[in-house]
């Protein structure tokens, strides 16, 4: 008999649920394109990138920080996604652009990832890193992040954690309930358990008050992905974005683009 989670899904069905490349065209072409797209952003920075700041004592824990020309208004953190388990900060530089460009500082930290950490030991490792980049730069801290990187976002704005100094979290497609991961193939690396699934689940916490939350999704994500934004839209009553003809890899593009959608819900009206 197939092993079936509390959702009623064999282990099969949920990896598939969660399953993001089999289903995006040319999912192979992405990450060469990203390394590329972010190597020529940091050059064309030059002194205003500032690479590989320590906010830890971790290998992980560092972050790169981006300059805007002249001061900051205040600082973006972007919070890289791969399941927890993937991928580095050197990989999404390019997507500070849209950031820099409003005049905006703009942090990306790496952060130890699982079997090495658990997810509750990464909510801290970001905490921190999002206090690193706030003592750099004065002004409002808003925090954004995709996929995983979406769900330790939505943390940074949960009751109990305590960054100083954020205004908004922006998650884009964040996995905002974690019970069903546990059912996940994933979880030999991640070891989700009931009381960390309850405890690191941004939909069954509360939005910290003063803190403004925006949850974006691209809607050609898989179903999984959609139902996540909108549980954690309801669970904390704000607005959330369906984005049209946008997949999981896609998504987060707008980023780089200082006059889309996506940046005005993370930096419109602030600062």
């Amino acid at each position: 008999m197939a092993e079936t989670d509390l959702w009623g899904m064999d282990r099969a069905a949920m990896d598939r649920a969660y399953a993001n490349g089999p289903f995006i065209p040319g999912a192979e072409e992405y990450l060469p394109r990203w390394e590329a797209a972010a190597a020529g952003f940091r050059d064309s920075l030059g002194g205003r990138a500032r690479m590989g700041l320590a906010y830890g004592a971790g290998a992980r824990q560092r972050l790169d920080l981006f300059l805007p020309e002249g001061r900051p208004r205040g600082v973006l953190v972007f919070v890289h996604g791969g399941y927890w388990m993937a991928f580095g900060r050197e990989l999404w530089s390019h997507l500070a652009a849209g950031a820099v460009a409003r005049g905006w500082a703009c942090a990306m930290p790496s952060y130890t990832l699982a079997p090495e950490a658990r997810i509750g030991d990464m909510t801290h490792e970001v905490a921190r890193a999002c206090a690193f980049a706030a003592a750099e730069v004065e002004g409002p801290l808003v925090v954004t992040g995709h996929s995983a990187g979406g769900h330790l976002a939505a943390r940074m704005g949960c009751v109990g954690t305590a960054v100083p100094g954020v205004v908004r979290v922006v998650p884009i497609s964040p996995l905002a309930e974690l019970t069903p991961l546990a059912g996940t193939t994933m979880n030999e690396k991640l070891r989700l358990d009931t009381a960390e699934c309850a405890a690191e689940s941004p939909a069954r916490s509360l939005l910290r008050p003063g803190v403004g939350a925006h949850v974006w999704v691209g809607g050609q994500e898989r179903p999984v992905f959609l139902w996540q934004a909108r549980l954690l839209s309801e669970a904390w009553d704000c607005p959330w974005t369906v984005d049209p003809g946008r997949h999981h890899f896609d998504v987060v593009d707008a980023l780089g683009d200082p006059a889309s959608p996506l940046m005005e819900a993370c930096l419109g009206g602030v600062g």
